[in-house]
Formats: C-alpha cells, sequence, structure tokens
C-alpha cells in the first residue's frame, strides 16, 4: 500500500477569538487549498515569539479551530530556545508557551506550541480495506538518493479525510523529500 507525502512546514491554528485579537475584522481567506477537506492554507502570517527568539512569516491554516496551536519543527525550537513535546494535532495540554503577534494585536499562549507527530490520515473506510484495524502506527520505507524507514507513523482516523502522509520540515529534508511522492507503508502485526 502506497500513500502520498504532504510536507508540513511551521504554522498555527487559531481560535475566533484569537484571530480576532491578531487581525480585527479582516477576513481569512483561502490564499490555497490543501488536500485534506475544508482545509487551507490561508492569507494571513503571524509572528511567533519567545524571550530568545521569534520567527516571522509563519502561516495561519484555515478554517478557524476550537484551540490555538503553533506546530513548528525541531529546528525551529532551537531558534526559540524551546523544547515542545511531539504531540497528535489538538493535544496542548502542557505544552510550550509562545506569543503569537498579528496586524493587530498579540496573543500570549500559557500552552499550545508543540511538534506535530508523523501521521497518515486515513478513514475509516480505509482502515478496513487495507486490514489496518487496531493498529495505531506503521512505518514508511522510503527509497531514494538518502533511503531509510520513518518508524512511529501514527494512523490519524477521520470520516472527513484523504489518504496521505504528514512530515514536518525536518523529516522531509532529513530523507530529501518533497510534497506528492509516494511511499510504501509497512504494516506490523
Amino acid at each position: 500500500m502506497k500513500v502520498i507525502l504532504g510536507v508540513s512546514n511551521r504554522h498555527v491554528h487559531l481560535t475566533e477569538k484569537t484571530y480576532k485579537k491578531l487581525f480585527g475584522e479582516k477576513p481569512l481567506e483561502v490564499a490555497k487549498k490543501l488536500r485534506q477537506p475544508e482545509q487551507f492554507a490561508s492569507n494571513r502570517f503571524v509572528t511567533i515569539k519567545t524571550e530568545a527568539g521569534e520567527i516571522n512569516k509563519v502561516r495561519v491554516v484555515g478554517p478557524l479551530r476550537k484551540y490555538n496551536q503553533v506546530e513548528i519543527s525541531k529546528t525551529d525550537s532551537y531558534l526559540l530556545k524551546i523544547n515542545p513535546p511531539i504531540r497528535e494535532s489538538g493535544n496542548i495540554k502542557g505544552s510550550c508557551p509562545i506569543t503569537i503577534i498579528g496586524d493587530s494585536g498579540e496573543v500570549h499562549l500559557k500552552e499550545g506550541c508543540i511538534l506535530a507527530n508523523r501521521h497518515i490520515h486515513i478513514t475509516p473506510d480505509e482502515i478496513k480495506k487495507y486490514n489496518l484495524e487496531n493498529i495505531k502506527k506503521v512505518k514508511i520505507k522510503i527509497n531514494g538518493k538518502k533511503p531509510g524507514i520513518l518508524e512511529n507513523v501514527y494512523l490519524k482516523i477521520a470520516k472527513k479525510s484523504k489518504l496521505e502522509l504528514h512530515l514536518d520540515t525536518d523529516d522531509s529534508n532529513a530523507f530529501n523529500v518533497k510534497t506528492g511522492q509516494k511511499f510504501e507503508i509497512i504494516i506490523e502485526k
């Protein structure tokens, strides 16, 4: 079974309340649709900041959510001098604090900055189709000039999904891979 890759750069997810503090009444508009249903790269950017550093031009990903979350790479964490946990999206309890600065204001999050775990978006029907019931994570075989095996790739099951592997920029650079490439899933039972 093969899966297509989507490389995920640093980005933020915002609540409506936080978005309004950062951008006022400016609308959150689609700059580019993403492969996952209803998800999009927006026309808005923020700066993320800690006491030790900041990163500009971090994209806001839509639609707005029920929680605020900043997803960065481990490389980004060295610049910001923080040590965010590796987590599934939405699992922000006890994660790193960070400040988000927009056009109209800024918000300090007491928690919300994470390193997103490697994951595959997959539907319940695909779980059955590919005999992945009771399997939480798989491995991915990477071919090419920098081949290897990616371990601990979690299955993120949702009805509104499109089969896709998500890696952050550190993982994609380490294996010299890019969005759109396809890779073999290794299933261990």
